[in-house]
This record gives C-alpha cells, sequence and structure tokens, in this order.
C-alpha cells in the first residue's frame, strides 16, 4: 500500500491510542497537533509541506489556507459530513484542485438516543426534580414529534416506539418503510401542534423553527434538540424558554446557539454540556471510519 509522505492534523482529532498508533501504517511520518489554531496562519504552519490533513469539527480549512499548502492532496474531517454546505472544508474548492476530501457520520448515535431518554423519563417521573404533568407519567402513549428524520433521529424513534410512544415526524419527504412501521408523516407546523415533545434532529446549520414554528408549537411541551447546532431562530426560541411552562432540553451549549450563555441557567432548561454522543464506543467507531477512509485513498 501507498503512504503519504507527510501527514498532520491541523487540531486536536479524536482518534484512539490503537487509531493513532495505525496512522502509522499509512504515512512516512505524521505530527498531530493537540490544541485548536488561533487563526489561519497558524494553520498554514501547522500543514507547511503536509500531503495529508485531518482536523475535527473545531477547526475550519478554507480555500485561502490550501492556496498555501501546495503538497496537499488530502483531507480527512474526524467529524461528520453530511453537506458540502455544512462543512467545515471548503470542499468545492478541494475538488477544483485535485485535493480529495473524506469525512464520517454516524458514529456517536447511540449515546444520543440514551440521553433522549434518560433526560425524558425523569421529567415524566419527576425523578430529581421537576415533573411535566401532576403526576408521573410513562413513556406509553407519549406523542413525539420528530423534526428530521435521518440515522440518529430514526434510532431514537424507534427506541420511543419501543417504549409505547406515538410517533410523528417531518422530513423532505415521507417516507414508506417509517408509515409501514406505523409512524405519521406530518407537516410541520401540524406535528409541532400536535405533539406533546418534540424532537429536533437536523444537518448542521439546517434551521427550521422560525417564529410562526413556536407559535403552532404552543406551551406546555417538552423540545429537545439533538442536532449538532441550533435547529431553531435565536430570538423565537427565547421567547419560547422564558416562558417557564415551557422545557427545553439538549446535550451542548452548541445546540442552543448564541443564547446559551443567558438561557443556560433557568430552572426550565436542562443542558449538561456535555456530548452525549462521544462515549468511547464513539471514539472507536469514529477512528474507524477515519481510517478506513485513509485506506480507501491510497489503496487507490
Amino acid at each position: 500500500m501507498k503512504k503519504f509522505r507527510k501527514l498532520v492534523s491541523i487540531d486536536k482529532v479524536a482518534l484512539t491510542e490503537t487509531g493513532i498508533r495505525e496512522l502509522q501504517n499509512y504515512a512516512e511520518s505524521i505530527e498531530l497537533a493537540q490544541d485548536i489554531p488561533e487563526n489561519d496562519e497558524e494553520i498554514v504552519a501547522r500543514i507547511g509541506g503536509a500531503d495529508a490533513v485531518l482536523l475535527s469539527a473545531n477547526s475550519r480549512l478554507e480555500a485561502d489556507v490550501m492556496t498555501q499548502a501546495p503538497n496537499l492532496r488530502y483531507v480527512g474531517m474526524c467529524c461528520s459530513l453530511y453537506s458540502e454546505e455544512s462543512a467545515n472544508v471548503d470542499i468545492p474548492y478541494a475538488r477544483a484542485h485535485g485535493i480529495e476530501v473524506k469525512g464520517i457520520r454516524d458514529y456517536g448515535d447511540h449515546g444520543v438516543v440514551e440521553y433522549v431518554i434518560y433526560q425524558l423519563v425523569k421529567l415524566l417521573h419527576g425523578y430529581e426534580g421537576r415533573m411535566w404533568k401532576s403526576a408521573p407519567m410513562e413513556i406509553t402513549g407519549l406523542k413525539v414529534g420528530f423534526v428530521g428524520l435521518g440515522t440518529s433521529g430514526g434510532m431514537t424513534a424507534d427506541a420511543l416506539q419501543f417504549l409505547g410512544a406515538d410517533i410523528s415526524y417531518f422530513a423532505r419527504a415521507e417516507k414508506p418503510e417509517r408509515t409501514a412501521q406505523g409512524f405519521h408523516f406530518k407537516d410541520l407546523k401540524t406535528l409541532l401542534s400536535e405533539s406533546d415533545v418534540i424532537i429536533t434532529a437536523l444537518n448542521k446549520n439546517v434551521i427550521l423553527l422560525h417564529e410562526e414554528e413556536f407559535e403552532a408549537l404552543g406551551k406546555g411541551k417538552i423540545m429537545f434538540n439533538t442536532s449538532i447546532g441550533p435547529a431553531a431562530d435565536m430570538e423565537p426560541l427565547r421567547k419560547w424558554i422564558e416562558d417557564p411552562e415551557n422545557i427545553f432540553c439538549c446535550d451542548t451549549k452548541g445546540a442552543i446557539g448564541e443564547i446559551a450563555d443567558e438561557v443556560m441557567d433557568y430552572p426550565n432548561v436542562y443542558c449538561m454540556n456535555a456530548s452525549a454522543g462521544m462515549t468511547c464506543q464513539a471514539y472507536e467507531l469514529l477512528s474507524r471510519k477515519v481510517l478506513d477512509n485513509i485506506r480507501s485513498v491510497l489503496e487507490v
């Protein structure tokens, strides 16, 4: 198998120790950064003459940087790649200049499912604090609506349906296999108004909840955002959160958005500010997928 001449990471990537050791098989020289670069100049310096680069979701690789990396021919995203528009790498520039970019996805979904069930059960039963209604409730019969039903959303919906929830969803198009499973496809505003619990599971940089959607959602609901970033406009979300009858849940501040520091301490906001998806198993799967991408490029 061919090897890269020099492989570097421009920031600290989430590879396991085993994965880092295996990298030695694919490059003559390896340099892995242990922090996040402060600016593009630092990224350029870290790349130097490398022909392969790795990066996490915490950094960006813009065209201006790649123009200053004449040897670069491979970029490995150690993070989710859902679309070119949402990527933290200028993929169109890379493609136009013969630089191959590969990302990964579907590596941290099981932890998200567990987080939603954990937090939802606490709220329904009143464990460790607030109880949603005046008496404990089961998930059985609970009307749960999903905004987005990709891998993560679909897995969470499957788990909640197994526990007895009545599942509805909004997506770009109806999914016949999900209809056969008993899920209900609805337009967005109907979904919001008819659900007790809303779970947004959208791609990065996709915002679907605006003022009109929050009006349809109404009050007294539980909302989870399991997306990588915000799923709602900030001002309508802030207004909705400021009503104490509403409950907002997420794992990280990034899932709230720019108003996170303002609302984190609200009693109706449940945010542990730790990624639910990044478990030991997720790191192992991430490492395996990153290495598979590297092998696929070198074997060509």
